[in-house]
């Protein structure tokens, strides 16, 4: 009786089961990479794949571009501007809205933009011993590393497509 209960849950829960074990091997992989390379904020590798993760390939690599695209902007403006006016409100107001008007020049779609405001904030705003350049480099890496190993398990394990139900026979 408790097996075809068990049977029956997982048949129910086989999906998403699988799709947790997936999203935990690629963020576990990413972290470690990280590490490997000695990143000091390696977390956001593994927080990048698992949000790679919850898109089909298709979207995923859209996505990942401007992904790439905005986090670069941003750990570019952020270093930049982070090296003169590190923490500075002045100096994050003005990195969002030149990464919004750089964006915007060339025609790179909002979610770049969104991940560039968001690299501008990190690299800015939030205190590091290390050079604002370094931080920003950093952050690009652990990006990179977070999308390419996301997008490399969704194309090597992809995701089951979801099956019509089929009628019941009698």
């Amino acid at each position: 009786m408790a097996d075809a209960k068990f049977v029956g849950w997982w048949r129910a829960n086989q999906r998403e089961l699988i799709h947790a074990v997936r999203t935990t091997v690629a963020a576990v992989v990413s972290l470690l990479m990280a590490r490997l390379f000695g990143l000091p904020e390696s977390y956001w590798a593994a927080i990048t794949t698992i949000v790679v993760l919850q898109s089909t390939l298709g979207a995923a690599w859209t996505i990942s571009k401007q992904r790439f695209a905005g986090t670069a902007l941003g750990a570019f403006v952020g270093a930049l501007l982070a090296s003169y006016l590190p923490g500075s409100v002045t100096a994050f107001g003005a990195g969002v809205l030149l990464v919004g008007i750089v964006c915007a020049l060339l025609h790179i779609e909002r979610n770049a933009y969104r991940y560039a405001g968001i690299t501008v904030a990190i690299v800015v705003l939030i205190p590091h011993t290390a050079p604002a350049w370094a931080v920003g480099l950093h952050r690009f890496i652990e990006i990179s590393i977070g999308i390419a190993v996301g997008l490399a398990l969704t194309a090597v394990w992809p995701e089951a497509p979801v099956r019509a139900p089929t009628p019941a026979t009698e």
